[in-house]
């Protein structure tokens, strides 16, 4: 399908400066039925990824740090209009390794009279936003049995600090779906859960 050959293209063509070049392993978010499937993907005007590009330095990417806190002035065209005629709302889907498919839904609308599309900029703190949301969510949740424990998310694993937002993809009418990498090497991340547990070892 073609839109998910544009989701893996996004690891080849992505110039990349600051941070890893490794992505978060997400597979592609599929409907549940073949009829789902052929009405909704492959006879749907699935749309361009949305590619978040910052300058100094010039790369793919917006930490999504700075996307919460709308510290976005090297996003680039941050002010056009995002995903319009697609609604008041539209649902980001997560398949993170690890967990079971993730939903929630940003608006796609801002709070001016008469409201009109978000911005780019707006668009990339929704997203964040909804991150950050899932991460708490999955704090204390369990990962599936077979799951590969780097790919936890939380206080003393993966944290919002630790990713970057390049691209959001069209996977599902009415569905898109991010694509993240690590700022924060694996290794860090592992090694602050260790220190984490530390005290509670010596402690027992």
């Amino acid at each position: 399908m073609e839109h998910v050959l544009k989701w893996k293209a996004i690891r080849d063509q992505a110039i990349i400066i600051t941070g890893t070049t490794v992505y978060i392993p997400q597979s592609i978010y599929q409907p549940y039925t073949v009829a789902d499937h052929v009405r909704y993907i492959e006879k749907a005007d699935l749309k361009e990824p949305i590619i978040f590009k910052s300058t100094h330095p010039d790369q793919w990417g917006i930490a999504l740090q700075d996307a919460i806190r709308a510290n976005m002035k090297d996003l680039l065209d941050k002010y056009d209009n995002m995903l319009e005629n697609c609604g008041p709302s539209v649902s980001i889907q997560l398949q993170w390794p690890g967990y079971r498919t993730w939903t929630k839904q940003i608006p796609m609308m801002n709070l001016q009279s008469p409201p009109g599309p978000i911005t780019r900029a707006e668009l990339a703190k929704n997203i964040a936003m909804c991150i950050k949301r899932f991460i708490e969510d999955k704090e204390e949740e369990r990962m599936e049995l077979e799951a590969d424990r780097r790919w936890r998310v939380g206080t003393c694993h993966i944290r919002m600090e630790d990713l970057i937002l390049v691209s959001l993809h069209h996977v599902f009418v009415g569905s898109w779906q991010p694509q993240l990498r690590l700022h924060t090497p694996l290794s860090e991340n592992q090694l602050r859960c260790l220190q984490a547990q530390a005290p509670l070892s010596i402690a027992c």
